[in-house]
């Protein structure tokens, strides 16, 4: 299945929320009045691509309508979705690997975003195309999080790197960035904690965790992947905030896209933090994790 058809049913409850309102304001107004910009101002927001996307897009319309005195709604359409290809491109961008291996890849996220099991689907990417994968399961936190990632280190067939609940997740990342060096692994991906007893804790931990990581292999992590929940909407924008502001986010995996009507969310988290949407689930299985691609994605959202 190509990539836009698996767009299109993972994104369905989200189009028919947001392509099927769009459609009717487009072709059912008689003209451009306030009204009009009024009720897609209305439509986007409750779709969750948040206000400041909101209004960047709707007042671009505006004055594209102004300046080409175009009166009728439904010439807006394909203009409107031709803006948001545009501000997602912006921010667009693959995978950063390291110019020698290992390349070392940081997971980070609360817990229930579906972290470990995005892990498990980007060990089976990389060992699709060959590479030797090592996972590091630092988060010691949560007792079941290293069982969880064990299952999907056998199933990829990987390299799990883990020590006893409770244990010091600096030490696992120590252990595992040796291991990847002695074993000659392409690819370290580092499992972390979604929950302390403060965010304050939990924050304090992952920057050790870079510390450790920065310090035994200069240059990593070469990507720090912030995994967001599509259905939290707005809650996963200032998720992504915080977490930028503690460890430095390169990329953005969104999950859930399959369950949520406001997947317009992934606007409002490349275009307002300036951070790229890397990578997209869109299902259960171990091939159901996709680069993410602005013009397909905005292709299937507004129905194309």
């Amino acid at each position: 299945m190509n990539l836009l058809k698996k767009l299109k049913q993972s994104l369905a409850k989200t189009r028919e929320n947001l392509a099927g309102r769009l459609e009717n304001l487009f072709t059912g107004k008689k003209g451009l009045d306030e009204e009009f910009f009024e009720e897609l101002e209305e439509i986007l927001l409750t779709a969750d691509v948040g206000v400041t996307t909101t209004l960047e897009l709707v007042e671009g319309l505006r004055q594209r309508a102004r300046k080409e005195n175009i009166s009728d709604p439904s010439a807006l359409g394909s203009i409107l979705q031709e803006d948001v290809v545009r501000l997602m491109e912006n921010e667009a961008a693959g995978l950063q690997l390291a110019p020698s291996p290992p390349t070392v890849i940081l997971m980070v996220g609360v817990n229930g975003t579906g972290k470990t099991t995005t892990i498990g689907k980007l060990a089976y990417r990389f060992r699709q195309k060959g590479s030797r994968v090592i996972l590091a399961a630092a988060d010691t936190f949560r007792a079941a999080a290293a069982d969880q990632l064990a299952v999907w280190a056998q199933r990829t067939g990987t390299e799990l790197i883990s020590h006893q609940p409770g244990a010091d997740p600096g030490a696992v990342v120590f252990d595992a960035l040796q291991a990847a060096r002695s074993r000659k692994a392409d690819v370290v991906l580092v499992d972390t904690a979604g929950r302390l007893q403060t965010k304050a804790n939990l924050m304090e931990e992952l920057k050790k965790i870079r510390r450790v990581i920065g310090r035994e292999h200069p240059g990593a992590p070469h990507e720090v992947l912030l995994v967001l929940d599509a259905t939290t909407g707005q809650n996963a924008l200032s998720q992504a905030r915080l977490f930028h502001e503690a460890v430095g986010v390169t990329g953005i995996v969104l999950t859930k896209l399959d369950g949520t009507a406001k997947g317009g969310v992934v606007l409002a988290i490349a275009h307002e933090l300036k951070i790229p949407v890397k990578l997209v689930g869109l299902g259960e299985g171990p091939e159901d994790l996709e680069e993410f691609r602005p013009r397909e994605f905005a292709l299937a959202l507004f129905g194309g």
